[in-house]
């Protein structure tokens, strides 16, 4: 039996990919808009735009042709301000990809689905914890950005399906992703705060802070950094817990993160440490929405999955660094 990975020519999907094929068989979907072919060289691709409905049948002949058990599917958006520009594109490609992923697989018989969800489907912090910015799975959600309400309505397909034909789904909301597995799987693009770390310093600029008035250790926002590979590999033990019997009720949606958090400025030391590049930031004013402090409570992801994250926030930054020096990305 095979695995599928849509979007698995992006940067979390191709480190999935490599995981998952050291097990059995993988086929990538994947449209190769952002994707790379070369960083799933050797794998079966199936170039599919899932946003497009003409895309049910292929997907569910490929399906059918690997003989497909697990979907791991992380082919969406997701820019966060492209999608309060575009919200109708981002709902046709989010929302539409998944319910045609899910006919697809309700067609060819495959129940078992790991879904690539994210923090923003949370918001603000909200009940226990809130003053703490810890974010738990049994909060109320409520984005702020189309989508992260696209992440959530996928969510709720997912419930839905459940109960109408029995898919078995686990839903991985994570937070800042950083870092790189292996040096040719780096970040393709300069969107989070280490990369375009990165791109500053090696282009002549000065990296920005944007606020240092926050009730913080240090003043600048907090947030909980993972490293993907460790990622990836929350990925593959969700694979395994879908396919044993005894799926915890109430446990479809996981945290991934740390549990840690790292201000601006300490992601800043660590870039300074990794590169040898000494710099002086320049602090500008606050963006609107953002909270002080956003951090995971990864309590359920240990006790239902079994996992904890194992790389800190050096070996993040190190192997970013190392992969920039490989291949920088594009600008953006």
């Amino acid at each position: 039996m095979a695995f599928m990975v849509t979007g698995g020519a992006g940067y979390i999907g191709a480190h999935v990919a490599r995981l998952l094929r050291e097990r059995d068989d993988v086929v990538v979907v994947d449209d190769l808009s952002v994707g790379r072919r070369e960083r799933v060289a050797g794998l079966p691709i199936v170039q599919l735009d899932l946003g497009d409905s003409s895309c049910v049948g292929p997907l569910t002949e490929a399906m059918r042709e690997h003989g497909v058990r697990t979907v791991v599917h992380f082919a969406a958006r997701k820019q966060v301000g492209e999608s309060a520009a575009r919200p109708a594109y981002y709902y046709a490609q989010n929302v539409g990809g998944i319910a045609h992923l899910l006919a697809a697989m309700e067609t060819a018989g495959v129940k078992e689905l790991v879904f690539s969800s994210s923090a923003a489907t949370y918001g603000a912090p909200e009940g226990e914890g809130a003053a703490e910015g810890i974010m738990r799975e049994d909060q109320r959600c409520n984005p702020v950005s189309p989508y992260g309400e696209t992440k959530l309505v996928s969510e709720w397909m997912c419930a839905d399906a459940e109960a109408a034909w029995g898919l078995r789904w686990l839903a991985l909301r994570y937070f800042n992703v950083a870092g790189a597995g292996w040096p040719e799987l780096g970040d393709p693009a300069i969107l989070n705060l280490i990369p375009m770390v990165l791109s500053d310093l090696t282009n002549g600029r000065r990296p920005k802070v944007f606020g240092k008035d926050y009730e913080t250790r240090d003043g600048t926002c907090e947030r909980d950094y993972v490293h993907v590979l460790d990622l990836a590999e929350a990925h593959v033990t969700s694979v395994d817990q879908l396919a044993r019997e005894g799926l915890a009720d109430g446990a479809r949606v996981v945290n991934i993160g740390t549990g840690q958090g790292s201000t601006v400025l300490e992601v800043m030391d660590a870039v300074r440490a990794a590169t040898g590049i000494d710099f002086v930031p320049e602090i500008t004013g606050r963006r609107a929405g953002d909270p002080p402090v956003l951090v995971a409570d990864v309590e359920r992801a240990a006790k239902v999955l079994g996992w904890r994250s194992r790389l800190e926030l050096p070996d993040m930054v190190s192997s970013a660094w190392e992969a920039w020096q490989l291949a920088p990305p594009d600008p953006q």
